[in-house]
């Protein structure tokens, strides 16, 4: 790789132990995937935010770099974590997790992150610019900036992106090069897309096919909302390894399905219609009953639009006795909506809406025995691909208002 003076410096340790070990890992990782240069950054969005992830070791990884007098140069965000910090005990957080997320967030805000701990950062402060070189983490997030924003990143794991937001460079390969960023297959959607849990079917459908490579899509909606696109971008990045997608006339690099393909033709092309609408759905629904106990709403974070749509399924109504209701989302969102009342509601027919965490990112394997949780109902199609193999839980998976139904009811109809 080709290094500047002051990258140089940098790897050379002129700028201190935490910049040098920095400098290392972002060099052997663009040299890993043939980069010719580093590019500069200002946005780096945390993926290793959760001692689910970091565990004692990582978390001591990050403290060390701090202790070094490692200070963020770029604008930084993180990620969920393990913990909600103000109901982990009542809704089944292991202290032990408690503590530990505790040293690692402090040990990320202390060298200057924003420690909004969300997954959908682009709606907490963090929102990208077209064209603009970043060093994120998190799948879903990744592909929304790539896809929606027009922003340029990889996925980027926690010791790259730490490394990233001490320098303010990241390695010049994959996204953030042109050429790559072109459609490489075609989708025809061939159904309407009435809301986000269609979006997010049509994701998991594409995501199996696709597997690194980024599809273009026609048919779509010319006006979808960022709900919407998050479940798209969510179910690509679970299913599939998308990084990208494109979706004619309505993605900032796709106004014409030759833009989308630079001029190339589709390598393969594929329908999605009611009858692959209808399999995936199937494939997502691995509970045969119809027992309901724990139901989660917010995968991605939940926006206040969707906690408002919950709050509404819930007003004048009661959550069933045997059901655990989370909505899951960000300290922001979470202000938003309990100013406007949305959390009283919930809350007052037995919901639960929980901050900072989800069941991903939490020890749902510990969460789950302890709370005598047999299955997880949900609207998001990237927990119901994840639930089975991650928590060991097998799902219901349908729109808002089925799942909401089943939360009052206490049963999958």
């Amino acid at each position: 790789m080709i290094l500047t003076d002051e990258e140089q410096q940098m790897l050379d340790g002129d700028k201190g132990s935490a910049v040098k070990k920095a400098m290392e890992i972002l060099v052997a990782l663009g040299e890993s995937f043939g980069a010719k240069r580093l590019v500069r950054t200002n946005n780096v969005h945390m993926a290793g935010s959760s001692v689910l992830v970091a565990e004692e070791a990582g978390t001591r990884f990050v403290e060390d770099i701090r202790d070094q007098g490692g200070n963020f140069v770029t604008r930084v965000t993180t990620n969920p974590t393990a913990v909600d910090p103000t109901i982990w005990d009542e809704i089944g957080i292991p202290e032990a997790d408690h503590v530990l997320q505790k040293r690692l967030t402090a040990a990320y805000a202390g060298m200057g992150a924003n420690a909004c701990n969300s997954c959908i950062p682009y709606l907490v402060g963090n929102n990208p610019r077209f064209g603009e070189h970043m060093a994120w983490g998190e799948s879903s997030a990744v592909v929304f900036a790539n896809s929606v924003c027009g922003a340029r990143t990889n996925r980027e794991g926690g010791p790259s992106g730490l490394a990233s937001a001490l320098t303010g460079r990241t390695p010049e390969y994959g996204f953030h090069l042109k050429e790559n960023r072109y459609g490489k297959f075609l989708v025809k959607v061939q159904v309407p897309l009435k809301d986000m849990t269609d979006y997010g079917t049509l994701g998991c459908f594409t995501g199996k096919i696709a597997g690194q490579d980024t599809p273009v899509f026609t048919g779509i909606p010319d006006d979808p909302t960022i709900e919407q696109l998050k479940a798209l971008s969510a179910a690509l990045a679970s299913s599939g390894s998308v990084s990208m997608f494109h979706a004619v006339g309505v993605t900032p690099e796709a106004h014409t399905e030759e833009q989308a393909f630079g001029g190339n033709q589709p390598e393969k092309v594929v329908v999605f219609g009611q009858a692959e609408k209808l399999e995936t759905e199937a494939f997502l629904n691995k509970e045969p009953s119809d027992h309901v106990d724990w139901i989660l709403v917010g995968c991605p974070n939940a926006t206040v639009q969707e906690i408002r749509e919950v709050a509404a399924a819930l007003e004048g109504k009661r959550v069933h006795k045997d059901v655990a209701l989370w909505v899951t989302t960000s300290g922001a969102m979470y202000a938003m909506a309990e100013r406007v009342g949305y959390v009283e509601t919930i809350e007052k027919a037995g919901g639960t809406v929980v901050r900072e965490t989800c069941p991903f990112l939490a020890r749902s394997r510990v969460i789950a025995p302890k709370k005598g949780y047999k299955s997880l109902t949900t609207n998001s199609a990237k927990m119901a691909f994840y639930a089975p193999g991650q928590f060991g839980l097998p799902t219901h998976y349908g729109n808002l208002d089925r799942v909401m139904k089943a939360a009052v009811n206490g049963v999958w109809s």
